[in-house]
């Protein structure tokens, strides 16, 4: 049985043009909690999809101010993953869980 930790590390895959060319290379790009580590996003997506991973990359993305109608704001930090899988594997982002 999938641990429900698991459901809470991903957070969600991030679909953008950068993220689409990374697929060709066997590369997935998630959302992932702020405090999630490497081993517990690397246990995550091979339990949550079935898949061997070779690598992970996090990076930290700063919240940026923003304008809205003259009033400012502010988007909210945000942690991404960088998902590298082996030869043979994939994930289809578009299907979901």
């Amino acid at each position: 049985m999938t641990s429900l930790k698991h459901y809470d590390t991903i957070l969600s895959p991030v679909i953008t043009e950068k993220s689409t060319f990374a697929s060709e290379n066997n590369q997935v790009v998630f959302k992932v909690k702020k405090d999630a580590t490497k081993p517990e996003i690397r246990a995550a997506v091979e339990e949550l999809f079935k898949v061997k991973v070779t690598a992970v990359n996090t990076l930290l993305r700063k919240g940026k101010t923003k304008r809205f109608r003259g009033i400012k704001g502010r988007q909210g930090d945000f942690k991404k993953a960088i998902v590298t899988l082996q030869e043979g594997h994939s994930i289809d982002v578009t299907t979901g869980l």
